[in-house]
Parts: C-alpha cells; sequence; structure tokens
C-alpha cells in the first residue's frame, strides 16, 4: 500500500492549519485551524474488509515536571511515550481517501463527538486524559485533533499516520475506545499498511 497526503510530504513539518496549538509570542501557544489533513492511499490488497487510520505521536514526555515550565525545557533524553491523536476504525474499504477538515475544522472545547462522515467507528484520542480534570476543556475527544507538544520541549515531535488494510469489518471494542485498544484489536487481522510521518514544534528554538 502507499499512503500519502496534499497537505505535507513526507517527514516535511506538518503546516499549522493542521494544528491543535499555534505558537504565540506571548503565551507561548494559542488555539490552532485543528483541520484534519488530507489522506489519500492507494494499493488496498484483496480480501480488504475495513480500514483504520490512526495517528500518533511518539514523542511525548513521560513526565510532567518540566512541561511548560518557564525558565525550563523538556529533555531531549527524557524517555518518551505514545499520544493518539487519531483512531478511526472500520471504515469501508472502497473508500481511497480522506479530504482536508472532513473529519476536524477547529479546536472543540470539550471534544468532539464519536460521528463521523465516513460512517465508521471514532474513537476518542488522548486529549480526553490530558483535559481531565480542567474545568474549561475535559471532555471526550473523538476523531482527529492535531499536535500541540510541549512549547519548551528540546525535541521536535513526529506525527505518524498509518492506514491498515484489515481482514474483518467489525469490532468488538466500547464507544469510548482509545488508541491502545484499538491498537490491541487490530493484532492479527492486518493484511498490508502504509505509513507517513510529519514534525511539529512549539519551540521557537527549534522552528
Amino acid at each position: 500500500m502507499e499512503l500519502w497526503s496534499n497537505d505535507f510530504s513526507e517527514g516535511d513539518p506538518i503546516p499549522g492549519e493542521f494544528a491543535f496549538c499555534l505558537p504565540d509570542a506571548d503565551t507561548h501557544a494559542t488555539f490552532g485551524p485543528n483541520r484534519n489533513p488530507h489522506l489519500a492511499w492507494s494499493g488496498t490488497p484483496e480480501g480488504t474488509r475495513s480500514l483504520a487510520i490512526v495517528c500518533h505521536d511518539p514523542d511525548v514526555p513521560t513526565k510532567p515536571d518540566d512541561v511548560n515550565v518557564e525558565g525550563r525545557e523538556v529533555p531531549e533524553d527524557l524517555p518518551r511515550t505514545d499520544f493518539f491523536h487519531w483512531v478511526l476504525l472500520e471504515l469501508s474499504p472502497e473508500v481511497t481517501e480522506i479530504g482536508t477538515a472532513a473529519c476536524s475544522d477547529g479546536v472543540t472545547t470539550r471534544g468532539k463527538g464519536s460521528e463521523s462522515p465516513f460512517d465508521c467507528r471514532q474513537g476518542i484520542n488522548d486529549y480526553t486524559g490530558w483535559f481531565a480534570g480542567d474545568e474549561d476543556m475535559e471532555g471526550s475527544y473523538h476523531g482527529y485533533d492535531g499536535p500541540c507538544p510541549p512549547w519548551n520541549d528540546s525535541l521536535i515531535h513526529h506525527y505518524v499516520f498509518t492506514v491498515f488494510a484489515l481482514d474483518t469489518d467489525s469490532f468488538e471494542l466500547p464507544e469510548s475506545f482509545g488508541g491502545a485498544e484499538a491498537r490491541t484489536a487490530l493484532e492479527g487481522h492486518v493484511l498490508d499498511s502504509a505509513t507517513m510521518t510529519g514534525t511539529y514544534t512549539l519551540n521557537p528554538r527549534l522552528s
């Protein structure tokens, strides 16, 4: 399979149009347009019964001590973990692309619902946990929400978009499933996949 986007190229920075946060000279970060980027794919193998799309950032700090703290930077060598930005399951194999802003167009405080224009299942992304306890932002964040790495991270973050061709068209998952649950459910069902990666940073030193 092959995967590409009309909105950014493999290995290049993701434009701010597709980010949850943009750099801000006064506050370090502010809400961005948060549109999902265009994705298109080809080469779906015979026997494909559904598709899945996952976007994750493998560069998220495992300790919050220095995150977004004035006068400090998150160390580059700090152990990192995955943060899921988009989890979509049970997409028809007849679909070969998702248009720009088809699934997200703007930041929705407290999160978007699980509805999808493609009659498929959208899981919750990890902003659900990130904003837990925040009076203004807490909620269930379904679908796509784009990059917003720590503004003082010394590491440029990578955003990995993967399309999976699957041998099943349904999964026994709760309504509010997340990336980890989806990744486990996909095991043993992947016929083929394709990946592309973009980068993003809010750290002005790295821009």
